[in-house]
C-alpha cells in the first residue's frame, strides 16, 4: 500500500479521498490556495502545502509547484480527484517522470479517450456502438453547418475536450446554428483551452446512463454497472441513482460488455466511466445505445455504484495505485438494493440558477438519514473561484421507492442561510410524478422547470410564526423581569403587537396577540389566521392551523431570520419603523452584474437601439456562461465597462436611455 498521498484538489472530493485514506492508514498532503486556507480539506490532512492565488489557473492547475510540494513532502503518489488536471496527460506524465504514482490511468489512456472526436474513431474500431454525427477535426462555421443539415436538425454541438456539459448547445435550426457555435467554442476555449467541437444528432428522448469500469496493471477489467444520470439542467447533472430504472438485464448485459471491450481497447488501468446515451421512446432496449465518451478519473456520481456494490473506489484506486490487481473479479460484483445522489449547489433556481457567492452564516445537513460527502463548515466563504458545490446527499434503500424517499427526506432536512442553494428545487425533483415513476429523461428538467423553479410564497402562519419570532414574544421571560411577566397586558383592550417585516422587498404587516396558553391570532397584510404553537426544541416549533400540524426549524440571524419548514425555506428581516428607505435602485434602466466575472463579449454601444430580451452582455463567472439581456425596449445611454474587463458583484455594465424621457432634476418641461 502507498504510503503518503498528495490530494491535487479541493473541496468535497478532496475531504472524500482524504478519509479512505485515513480508513487504510495512509499518510496524506493537501494543497490550497489563498482562497481555500482556512478549508476543511486543509484541515482533514496530516499535512498541507500552499501553492498559490485564489484562481485555479494560478494554484490547483499548476503542475509544476504540485508535484514540487509532493517531492517536498515525501509523497509517493498524487491523486487527481476529478476537474482541474485529473484528465491532463502532460500532467500524468510529469508526475511519473518526478518518479511518483499517479494515480489514474496511463496519460496513453488519457490521451486516447481525451477529445471526443478521436475516442469515437477508436470505438468504431473496437466494436462500440456510436452516435451518429462529425467526429472530424474541421471547424470551420460553414463546413459545421453543412454537417449539420447532413445529419438533421435538432443537432448537438459537442466541446470535443472537457466535460461537464461545458461547450455543449442544442440547435433546433440551420438559423441559430452559427451563434450557438460561436458560443460553445467561447466557452471549450475558456474551459479546456480548446474551442474545437463536434456535431452529433441529437436524440429525441435520450437517457443518459453510464457504466462504472475499473482496471488494474495486469491486464483485468471489470464494470460495476450502470449509473442513470438522465436527471440534468444544461447538461450538468443533478440528481443521480443506480440502478437505472427500468433497466432490462439483456441492455444491462450488453451496455457492460461494452464499456468492458471500450476500457480494454485502451489497456486501461483505474477508475473510469463510460457514458453512453439511450433512446428511450420506445422503451430501453439492447440495440438502442450508443457511446460518448469516457471520463477517465473518478466521477462525481461515484457514490452511488459504492452503495450498491459496497466497493469502496477510491480504495481500489490505493490498491490498483499500489501495483495490486482487483480487488473482485466479474462473477463476485453484484447489484444490492438502490441509491440516489442529489448535488447540493449554492445557486439561485428562481433566478436562472445564478451560481451564489457568500458566507455559510448556518450549515445543518441530514447526516443522520443520508451520507453526506461536503467540503465546507458553517462559517466557510462559497467564493466565485472554484465550483459552488456544498455537498452531496447519497441514500440508499432495498428498493427504488425506499431510497427516494429518504433522499426526499433529507433533502427536507438541509437547512443552510447566509448563501441561496438549490435545496428545495431538487427536493421538488423528488416529488415528481414522471420521476417518481422512474421515467427520467434529458429533458424532463426543462419540460417541468416552472413548477420546479417557482418561489413557494410563505404561508401566512409562517409569517405570523416570524413576526413572533423577531418581536421577541417567544423568548422565555426570567421572573426578574417586571415588564416580561407583564407581557400580553393592555389596560383598556385585547393583548396585541405589530411589526412590520420584509420579505424579498415587500413590506407585509403583522399584528398579532396571544389567545391563550400556546394560541395565537394574527393579522398578516390584512388577513386573520388563528394557530396554535407548541415548542419542541431549541428554535424548532410545532405549528397548528385547522388541525393540521407541521414542524418548523428557525434560525435567527441578527434582526432577520430564516424559517424551514415543508421542503422549502423563506428568508424575513425586521423592518425599523425609525429607519429611512433605501435609496431604489433604478432598476430596468440598469443591467448589472449578478456575480463577479469576466465581461466576455459586449454588443452594445452608446446610442444604440435594442430590443427587449435581447443578448448585450456575455459574461463569464464560476465556470459557465452568463447572458445579460435588455429588459426592455430601447437605447443604450452608457457603457460603463469594456470587453475583457473583471467586474464584481453588482456593477453596473449598461445604462438605457430613460423609458419617457424624464427631464434631469430640477429642468421644467416644455409646453
Amino acid at each position: 500500500m502507498l504510503r503518503k498521498v498528495l490530494i491535487a484538489n479541493r473541496g468535497e472530493i478532496a475531504c472524500r479521498i482524504i478519509r479512505t485514506c485515513h480508513r487504510l492508514g495512509v499518510a496524506t498532503v493537501a494543497v490550497y490556495s489563498d482562497a481555500d486556507r482556512d478549508a476543511l480539506h486543509v484541515s482533514l490532512a496530516g499535512e498541507a502545502v500552499h501553492i498559490g492565488p485564489s484562481p485555479a489557473a494560478e494554484s490547483y492547475l499548476q503542475g509544476e509547484t504540485i508535484i514540487d510540494a509532493a517531492l517536498r513532502t515525501g509523497a509517493d503518489a498524487i491523486h487527481p480527484g476529478y476537474g482541474f488536471l485529473s484528465e491532463n496527460p502532460d500532467f500524468a506524465d510529469a508526475v511519473t517522470s518526478a518518479g511518483i504514482r499517479f494515480i489514474g490511468p496511463s496519460s496513453d489512456a488519457i490521451r486516447a479517450m481525451g477529445l471526443k472526436d478521436a475516442a469515437k474513431a477508436l470505438m468504431e474500431k473496437a466494436g462500440v456502438p456510436v452516435v451518429p454525427g462529425y467526429h472530424g477535426a474541421e471547424q470551420d462555421p460553414d463546413f459545421l453547418l453543412d454537417e449539420a443539415e447532413r445529419i438533421g436538425f435538432p443537432v448537438l454541438i459537442k466541446a470535443r475536450a472537457g466535460g461537464g456539459g461545458k461547450g455543449m448547445r442544442r440547435v433546433e435550426s440551420a438559423a441559430d446554428f452559427r451563434e450557438a457555435l460561436a458560443s460553445a467554442q467561447r466557452e471549450a476555449s475558456a474551459a479546456f483551452g480548446d474551442p474545437a467541437c463536434l456535431i452529433e444528432k441529437y436524440i429525441a428522448h435520450p437517457r443518459h446512463i453510464e457504466i462504472q469500469v475499473f482496471g488494474d496493471d495486469h491486464g483485468n477489467v471489470v464494470h460495476l454497472f450502470e449509473r442513470d444520470c438522465s436527471l440534468q439542467r444544461r447538461h450538468q447533472k443533478v440528481i443521480e441513482e443506480a440502478p437505472a430504472p427500468g433497466m432490462p438485464e439483456e441492455m444491462r448485459l450488453a451496455m457492460g460488455e461494452a464499456a468492458v471491450k471500450a476500457a480494454m481497447a485502451i489497456s486501461y488501468s483505474g477508475a473510469g466511466t463510460i457514458e453512453f446515451i439511450a433512446d428511450a421512446s420506445d422503451g430501453l432496449k439492447a440495440d438502442r445505445f450508443w457511446f460518448m465518451e469516457m471520463n477517465t478519473r473518478l466521477q462525481v456520481e461515484h457514490p452511488v455504484t459504492e452503495a450498491i456494490t459496497g466497493v469502496d473506489l477510491v480504495e481500489w484506486q490505493l490498491r490498483v495505485a499500489s501495483g495490486e490487481p482487483l480487488p473482485r473479479s466479474q462473477d463476485e460484483l453484484f447489484i444490492s438494493g438502490w441509491a440516489f445522489e442529489a448535488r447540493l449547489y449554492a445557486e439561485d433556481a428562481e433566478r436562472g440558477f445564478l451560481p451564489a457567492t457568500g458566507r455559510l452564516a448556518h450549515l445543518d445537513l441530514p447526516e443522520e438519514l443520508a451520507r453526506v460527502d461536503s467540503g465546507v463548515r458553517a462559517g466557510d466563504r462559497i467564493s466565485p473561484f472554484y465550483d459552488p458545490m456544498i455537498a452531496k446527499i447519497i441514500t440508499r434503500g432495498p428498493d427504488r421507492q425506499t431510497a427516494l424517499s429518504l433522499l426526499s427526506a433529507a433533502l427536507a432536512e438541509v437547512r443552510t442561510t447566509g448563501v441561496t442553494t438549490n435545496a428545495a428545487f431538487i427536493r421538488r425533483l423528488t416529488i415528481q410524478p414522471d420521476f417518481i415513476e422512474g421515467l427520467p429523461d434529458t429533458g424532463l428538467i426543462d419540460r417541468h422547470l416552472a413548477e420546479l423553479t417557482i418561489g413557494q410564497a410563505p404561508p401566512r402562519e409562517t409569517m405570523a410564526l416570524a413576526a413572533l419570532k423577531l418581536s421577541g414574544a417567544l423568548e422565555p421571560k426570567t421572573v426578574s423581569d417586571p415588564w416580561g411577566r407583564l407581557s400580553g397586558f393592555r389596560l383598556w383592550s385585547e393583548a396585541s403587537d405589530f411589526v412590520e417585516l420584509d420579505y424579498r422587498g415587500q413590506h407585509v404587516p403583522i399584528s398579532f396577540g396571544s389567545t391563550g396558553e400556546g394560541a395565537y391570532a394574527a393579522i398578516v397584510d390584512g388577513r386573520q389566521v388563528d394557530f396554535g404553537l407548541s415548542r419542541l426544541g431549541e428554535d424548532t416549533y410545532l405549528l397548528e392551523v385547522d388541525g393540521r400540524k407541521r414542524r418548523f426549524h428557525l434560525v435567527p440571524g441578527h434582526r432577520d431570520l430564516t424559517i424551514f419548514g415543508d421542503g422549502e425555506s423563506w428568508h424575513f428581516g425586521l423592518i425599523d419603523p425609525l429607519a429611512g428607505e433605501d435609496e431604489i435602485a433604478a432598476g430596468s434602466d440598469h443591467i448589472v452584474a449578478p456575480m463577479p466575472g469576466l465581461v466576455k463579449l459586449l454588443r452594445a454601444t452608446p446610442g444604440a437601439a435594442v430590443a427587449k430580451g435581447e443578448a448585450l452582455v456575455v459574461m463569464e463567472a464560476m465556470k459557465m456562461e452568463l447572458t445579460l439581456a435588455a429588459p426592455r425596449d430601447g437605447t443604450i445611454a452608457e457603457v460603463l465597462v469594456s470587453q475583457g474587463e473583471q467586474v464584481i458583484e453588482g456593477a453596473v455594465l449598461l445604462i438605457l436611455e430613460p423609458e419617457f424621457g424624464e427631464p434631469e432634476s430640477g429642468e421644467p418641461q416644455d409646453g
